[in-house]
């Protein structure tokens, strides 16, 4: 699942508020306002995509989420992982450790909450 930024943007509007007309999300935006019949093109392709689906009222639409942030963020990373690091989750890990993203305490508070979940 990929999306560039303008429709991750997007989504996290849908995410962070629920359901939206596209008249709703514009007013998510400070001016600049980006062009309502934009925003109406980029919605569409999400939906279009499988991220957002539709309730029709009259001749409008509300949108709505149908992939979760936390599905999106597990599905984009695990792109990541794939493409820079050689589908390695160790090797991205130990990248992290390396650039001090974590700390040693860090990874050992995680391999311990990972230990307990799989006990």
């Amino acid at each position: 699942m990929k999306l560039t930024a303008k429709e991750e943007e997007i989504m996290t509007f849908f995410w962070d508020k629920g359901p939206l007309f596209v008249r709703e999300l514009l007013d998510c935006y400070k001016v600049p306002k980006p062009h309502f019949n934009t925003l109406s093109t980029i919605v569409r392709s999400l939906e279009e995509k499988g991220f957002l689906d539709h309730t029709a009222f009259g001749n409008t639409h509300q949108y709505f989420p149908v992939i979760s942030r936390e599905e999106f963020r597990r599905s984009t990373l695990k792109g990541v992982i794939r493409k820079y690091y050689s589908s390695s989750a160790f090797s991205a890990v130990s990248s992290l450790i390396d650039e001090e993203a974590i700390s040693l305490n860090d990874l050992k508070q995680l391999v311990a909450e990972v230990e307990r979940k799989n006990s």
